[in-house]
C-alpha cells in the first residue's frame, strides 16, 4: 500500500520538472525518427505523406508509454514523478468512495475516519507539492474539524498509509441520501 512520505516541494517541483523534459525529449525523438522511417519507407516523393507522419507520431508515443514504464519508471531520477502519480492514484482511490467515507465518518466508523483522515494528510501534501495554497485554504477549515473530531475520539491521526483494509470497510457503509 501507498505511504505518505516527506518531500520537499521545492525539489520535487524540481525533479518532476526534470523527469518530465526527459520524457519530452524521448518522445519528440522518437516521433521525428519514426515519422522520417515511415516516410522514408512508405511514402511517396512530393506526395501526401500526412498518415505516415501521423503513424509515426501515434507509434512514437505508444513506444514512449512503454519506455516509461518499463524502463524509466524503476529509475532514481524518476522516484519524484512516480511518487506523485502513486499519491495521487491513491488520493483517487479514496475520492471515488467519498460518498461513503462521509457516511462512515458521519456515523464515527473508525475505518472512515483513518480513511478520511489520511485523505486529507495526502491532498495536503499534493497541494503543497504542487504549489496549490488556494485550494488548500479551502480544505484547512475540513481538515481541522476532523483532526479534532478524531483527537476526542482519542483516534491516532498520523494515518500516513492508506489501509486496504479501511478501503473495503469503507465499500460496505451505506451512503447517506442526497
Amino acid at each position: 500500500m501507498f505511504k505518505i512520505q516527506h518531500r520537499t516541494p521545492e525539489i520535487y517541483r524540481q525533479q518532476t520538472r526534470r523527469s518530465t523534459l526527459t520524457i519530452a525529449a524521448i518522445f519528440v525523438a522518437l516521433a521525428m525518427l519514426l515519422s522520417s522511417s515511415a516516410v522514408l519507407l512508405f511514402g511517396t516523393p512530393g506526395g501526401d505523406n500526412f498518415r505516415w507522419n501521423l503513424g509515426g507520431v501515434i507509434a512514437a508515443l505508444a513506444l514512449t508509454v512503454v519506455l516509461v514504464r518499463v524502463v524509466l519508471w524503476p529509475q532514481p531520477f524518476m522516484a519524484a514523478a512516480v511518487y506523485g502519480w502513486r499519491l495521487k492514484r491513491s488520493l483517487m482511490r479514496v475520492t471515488n468512495l467519498m460518498h461513503h467515507v462521509k457516511a462512515g465518518v458521519a456515523a464515527r466508523d473508525p475505518a472512515a475516519m483513518q480513511l478520511l483522515r489520511f485523505y486529507h494528510l495526502g491532498l495536503t501534501q499534493m497541494h503543497q507539492l504542487d504549489g496549490n495554497s488556494s485550494a488548500l485554504s479551502e480544505a484547512v477549515a475540513e481538515i481541522n474539524q476532523h483532526q479534532e473530531r478524531m483527537e476526542e475520539l482519542g483516534m491516532d491521526i498520523d494515518q500516513l498509509q492508506l489501509d486496504a483494509d479501511w478501503l473495503e470497510a469503507v465499500k460496505k457503509i451505506q451512503p447517506l441520501p442526497r
